[in-house]
């Protein structure tokens, strides 16, 4: 009995309908939150209500559906997504109506829209590779500070007669070079500053460089490059490793050596 409901419900999770109607509940989930940011009439208010106990079972239902048809129960949260999952789930137990736990409950909800991370394999890639590249991204950084650092000293020095509201010191000098990476109206900042002196565009010009164009391309080609790598353990995930086949060829040998013993006997 357990092993056929297990198998009706292992059938259940993988339908492709079934993953189509989790995804429109996190959207409606969405649209339930930022509806009830607006102005509502009390028949509004009932119908959201009646709404969000019914998203909230559903994902109550989802959560415990996941988890039933796991084969191995310990390795379900071995899962980050499975572990937040389950997290915004149980706390969105909680009754809004409690006046001590209503915020919680209320931002938590919110955080229902996330879910659809942990629903499509493609998001949920996007954000792993992320994650896996801020090691290598913090010495883009790093190096980008040092950048910074130095231009801002360089700024300070040479533009603070100027004017002292953008250049008056290095941590105002530095704010100043982020707007001008942003290219937040950095030619008025260029052209007030090239009064004075005429080639300072070198500044800016080898400053825009490092910065927006060469850092950027740095950034991208980590996270593309750590994408890539995310994209193939996706793709090599069900397929035997190399250590699998190696057993697996001992174990042939091991059943043909027996065999051939009884053979001979």
């Amino acid at each position: 009995m357990y092993q056929k409901t297990k198998v009706a419900f292992t059938k259940l999770k993988n339908n492709k309908f079934f993953e189509l109607s989790v995804v429109c509940v996190i959207i409606i989930s969405a649209l339930e939150i930022g509806a009830k940011t607006f102005t509502l009439s009390n028949t509004a208010i009932s119908i959201t209500s009646l709404l969000d106990i019914f998203i909230t079972l559903f994902f109550l239902f989802e959560i415990s559906l996941r988890f039933l048809t796991e084969e191995n129960k310990r390795n379900f949260f071995k899962s980050a997504w499975n572990v937040f999952d389950t997290l915004v789930v149980v706390i969105s137990l909680i009754p809004i109506n409690d006046a001590e736990m209503a915020l919680l409950a209320r931002l938590v909800r919110v955080f229902r829209v996330l879910r659809m991370v942990s629903v499509v394999p493609e998001l949920r890639i996007l954000i792993n590779s992320l994650v896996k590249a801020l090691p290598q991204l913090g010495y883009v950084v790093l190096l980008m500070f040092i950048i910074f650092y130095i231009y801002a000293a360089v700024g300070s020095f040479l533009f603070s007669d100027i004017n002292p509201k953008l250049w008056g010191d290095i941590a105002i000098s530095m704010l100043t070079l982020f707007r001008i990476m942003t290219f937040e109206d950095w030619t008025d900042i260029q052209y007030e500053t090239m009064e004075i002196y005429p080639y300072s565009w070198i500044y800016y010009m080898t400053f825009i460089f490092f910065t927006a164009f060469a850092f950027l391309n740095m950034v991208i080609g980590i996270v593309v490059n750590v994408m890539e790598e995310e994209r193939s353990k996706e793709k090599n995930k069900n397929q035997p490793t190399l250590s699998d086949l190696k057993q697996e060829i001992t174990e042939l040998k091991t059943l043909i050596l027996q065999l051939d013993n009884k053979k001979n006997h």
